[in-house]
């Protein structure tokens, strides 16, 4: 489907965004990321965590089969932590070099790229970065 030609206001563009962010997704049973800059050293990180799926749709913790929750913090050890100055760079490393790659919904893939954007840009202009 193309998208209108009727261009959006700002607020309307983030009323869309916002929409989009809130739809219903299916979860990647390969795991997830929680992605977070680090300014000291210039870097743009993601920590992976694997997970399981259950028969409702939730994310649980694959040694308890307990759901994760969204709104809480769970200490959990990351299977890896992933680093890169910039977008293109993390991409490439987790991606292309790691093996097996350590995600497999394409929809995943491209969430990951447009926040990893999001989190460069965050750390070239000195603003917060909160992960979508």
């Amino acid at each position: 489907m193309i998208p209108s030609t009727q261009k959006l206001s700002a607020e309307e563009l983030v009323a869309l965004d916002h929409k989009l962010s809130n739809r219903y997704i299916e979860l990647d049973p390969a795991g997830y990321f929680i992605i977070y800059v680090d300014r000291e050293a210039g870097l743009i990180c993601a920590k992976h965590y694997t997970n399981t799926i259950n028969d409702k749709g939730l994310a649980c913790d694959p040694e308890t089969g307990e759901p994760l929750p969204c709104n809480s913090k769970v200490e959990r050890v990351p299977t890896r932590i992933y680093a890169g100055r910039t977008a293109k760079e993390l991409c490439i490393q987790i991606f292309e070099e790691t093996q097996p790659c350590p995600l497999t919904y394409l929809d995943h893939a491209a969430y990951l790229g447009r926040e990893f954007v999001r989190a460069e840009m965050a750390l070239l202009t000195g603003q917060d970065y909160i992960q979508d």
